[in-house]
């Protein structure tokens, strides 16, 4: 700062106050100091900065798996959000994996993170409550009833029960469901599927594959799925990346979809709409999430809630070309 305010030839208190953004300072002071800085190459440090405050104005942000697009475009949402708050994000891989968003989260907390949001989260939420008394969590694409963090997700009971709907007015009775292993959202999906395959009087033909949310995990259950004796006419796949595995699978093995086999994904990323994919699918809106997170993670910021609140939004079938009626025979 010694050095900027020599070059610009004004005092450290005033570079001090143009690198605070401090409205008391004319135009062209501030200029010359930002010309100063500039050549200089020099940043204030952040984190310092915000001692005071006790803010490092960052959030941290773990995705359950960065290859599945649902969490990238999730992180658009999060980041319009915090863009409008004045909040730099942090971004975290889970890498599918518990120890992989364990880790994650214990490096923003030494990074005093302001708070964290996590997706698709693989924590107990033993953990996460107990993680929450250092800072607090959002977690998104899950549901949870704790009394102690925020949640944002999609009703996944019903976004299930759009699904078998659909298939059974299509003609559907032989309706299989490729589950997500241990991935969010999974029990919510899975029960969904049996209660409705139920509703309509179609418990007999209730059959769940273990999946595990990834194209590989979609294939292998479509090629078991595949060689049963009474193989399925409709595939209810717990997201869009194991439809598009199991989508894969299918039309290999010679069936036409929907032709012989229809197919229905969940999460309505930009995977499915694709042309060539044109995936039937459950939209979780995610802009929408992304942005309840930040907002609820603000809320705990500023002091204006200390209960928990879940926020929860509603999911839309999209039907795109691998839903049709089964074959006649």
């Amino acid at each position: 700062m010694q050095q900027v305010a020599e070059l610009a030839g004004v005092s450290t208190a005033l570079v001090s106050l143009v690198m605070r953004d401090a409205p008391n300072v004319s135009d062209y002071r501030r200029q010359l100091v930002l010309a100063a800085a500039d050549e200089l190459g020099y940043r204030p440090n952040v984190l310092a900065r915000n001692l005071a405050s006790r803010r490092t104005q960052t959030i941290g942000v773990v995705l359950n798996d960065l290859h599945n697009p649902f969490f990238a475009e999730i992180l658009d949402g999060l980041q319009a959000a915090a863009d409008e708050s004045d909040y730099r994000l942090l971004i975290g891989n889970g890498s599918h994996s518990q120890l992989g968003e364990e880790r994650s989260v214990e490096t923003f907390l030494q990074f005093r993170a302001d708070g964290l949001v996590i997706a698709g989260s693989m924590l107990s939420d033993d953990l996460l409550e107990r993680t929450s008394r250092t800072a607090p969590i959002v977690v998104v694409g899950r549901t949870s009833s704790s009394k102690v963090f925020d949640t944002a997700n999609t009703d996944d009971q019903v976004g299930a029960r759009l699904v078998i709907d659909h298939l059974v007015a299509l003609g559907h009775q032989r309706i299989a469901h490729i589950d997500g292993g241990r991935g969010a959202g999974v029990i919510e999906r899975r029960a969904g599927y049996r209660t409705a395959m139920r509703a309509h009087g179609l418990g007999e033909h209730i059959h769940v594959v273990r999946g595990d949310f990834t194209e590989a995990g979609g294939r292998k259950a479509a090629q078991t799925l595949m060689q049963h004796d009474r193989r399925p006419t409709a595939i209810f796949a717990g997201n869009d990346l194991s439809a598009v595995g199991a989508l894969d699978i299918v039309e290999n093995l010679g069936f036409d979809v929907p032709g012989d086999v229809s197919i229905v994904g969940y999460d309505n990323t930009a995977l499915a709409a694709m042309h060539h994919v044109s995936l039937t699918t459950i939209n979780q809106p995610t802009e929408e999430l992304g942005r309840a997170a930040i907002g609820l993670l603000l809320e705990r910021l500023d002091g204006d809630r200390t209960k928990a609140t879940h926020h929860v939004a509603e999911p839309e079938l999209i039907r795109r070309s691998t839903s049709d009626s089964p074959p006649a025979s």
